[in-house]
């Protein structure tokens, strides 16, 4: 509950500065560079560590800026963040931050999942999809690969990934696997 008031707290802040500056788009893109930096968790390890000093902190948050080209506001944040030691919160103000802006701008969020990455027209067919089914009015589309899926691809959005479209080879798979799986018989002797 504590760590869900940070996170809000955070994303609620930046999304006001975002809003006052007219740059809500730019925004989501930066955070979602951030997010990718800090998936890797040695970079959060990195900074929320109390025996790395400040200076070294500024060097990598001034590296992450320049390579990412962030505005300026993001790296303030980022600044911000690292000083209060809750850089090992990034991902979840960022999920924070992407709720506040998708309530603002009645966007929907739909991650597909598939082996080979989508041209970009079968992507906008798949966002006017999502939006015919949910009403929103936009649809912003996240990508992942999953060779496991072995071929297709699905589609999960709602509130918190709540709806799933399964097109995958896979799980095509499992439901003709299911339908020969008998039940245990047993033989009395």
């Amino acid at each position: 509950m504590a760590t869900l008031r940070l996170t809000s707290g955070y994303a609620t802040a930046l999304s006001e500065v975002a809003s006052e500056n007219g740059t809500l788009e730019a925004t989501v893109s930066d955070l979602e560079k951030l997010e990718k930096i800090f998936a890797e968790e040695s970079i959060a390890e990195f900074f929320d560590n109390p025996t790395v000093p400040r200076d070294e902190k500024g060097q990598l948050i001034d590296e992450i800026a320049k390579s990412s080209e962030l505005q300026p506001h993001i790296i303030n944040f980022l600044n911000v963040v690292v000083d209060n030691g809750r850089a090992g919160l990034m991902t979840q103000i960022v999920r924070e931050f992407e709720n506040a802006y998708n309530t603002l701008t009645g966007t929907e969020v739909a991650t597909v999942t598939s082996v080979v990455q989508l041209e970009s027209q079968d992507l906008s067919q798949i966002a006017q999809q999502v939006q015919n089914l949910t009403g929103a009015k936009n649809v912003r589309i996240k990508t992942r690969i999953d060779p496991e899926l072995i071929a297709g691809f699905t589609i999960q959005y709602g509130r918190d990934g709540s709806s799933l479209i399964d097109m995958s080879v896979r799980k095509q798979i499992e439901e003709i696997a299911s339908e020969f799986e008998m039940p245990a018989v047993t033989l009395d002797a």
